[in-house]
């Protein structure tokens, strides 16, 4: 009596077309069981066109206008800090890249709606005004400042 051979042969993947490899793109369509690299690779020109599609903003970030929590200067804090105000100042010190900044203002905007006669909030953008985040040492992002306005209080 004859031994049974058993070999296990797999579906030959990499010789022929399948249906999924025809709808990769050019530069993924080859065996991934293949040790040899793919044969083109994306040009220079193919990937400016493809940056050109996604054009950044005009330069500076943008921030809406119409948000009760304003976006100010440095200089204009320091002009809030020593003027004449009837309640306190909440200073949001802010990055346009920092997520759990953008949750904040989230919740800022809530409370601005809430204490609208009852506060005064603004923020700072540190991209922005990088040495008066420095100045008022700002170390982390967000930071909260709470200014009395009570002048005689530090």
């Amino acid at each position: 009596m004859q031994a049974a051979s058993l070999a296990f042969h797999p579906p030959a993947l990499h010789t022929s077309p399948s249906y999924f490899s025809s709808k990769l793109p050019h530069h993924l369509n080859y065996s991934l069981f293949s040790h040899t690299p793919p044969t083109s690779t994306l040009s220079l020109t193919q990937t400016l066109s493809r940056k050109s599609i996604c054009k950044p903003r005009a330069v500076g970030k943008y921030v809406r206008e119409d948000y009760l929590v304003k976006k100010l200067s440095a200089k204009e804090i320091q002009e809030l800090i020593k003027g004449e105000r009837n309640v306190p100042l909440i200073i949001d010190f802010y990055a346009t890249w920092c997520g759990p900044c953008i949750l904040m203002a989230q919740e800022l905007e809530m409370l601005a709606v809430e204490y609208e006669n009852n506060a005064l909030i603004v923020k700072v953008d540190t991209d922005d005004e990088y040495e008066f985040a420095r100045d008022m040492q700002v170390r982390g992002l967000p930071t909260l400042y709470f200014i009395s306005p009570d002048s005689s209080k530090d």
